[in-house]
């Protein structure tokens, strides 16, 4: 349990909106930050999916909606072309900023700076 404790980091809303970001932006990330920003964007999905689970909103419908996008997203495994691993990639961008804002507008999060 005190292992636990010491690897825990409060949530970073102001990461998941860089990392959001760095997805749906105009011009994509390079091909080779690919793999590590699927890597964080699921991280996010998986504590946002925590958050929503722990703090009962998914009794919110729009929640419970993205909640069940979230989870089979962060189950698809980053494919291997450009475009399809972009495609996923701003679909896992579109789903965790969908979520945090519906998370903060229903008041389980603050508002990322």
């Amino acid at each position: 349990m005190l292992e636990r404790v010491r690897g825990w980091s409060p949530f970073d809303g102001g990461a998941v909106l860089d990392d959001v970001a760095a997805v749906l932006d105009d011009v994509p990330p390079p091909e080779e930050d690919s793999a590590q920003l699927a890597e964080r964007l699921s991280g996010h999905l998986a504590r946002l999916v925590t958050i929503a689970v722990a703090s009962e909103a998914e009794q919110d419908p729009t929640v419970a909606q993205l909640v069940l996008r979230a989870r089979t997203l962060h189950a698809d495994r980053l494919p291997c072309g450009r475009q399809e691993a972009m495609a996923h990639l701003r679909r896992l961008g579109w789903t965790a900023n969908e979520l945090h804002d519906r998370l903060t507008a229903i008041r389980c999060l603050k508002e990322a700076a």
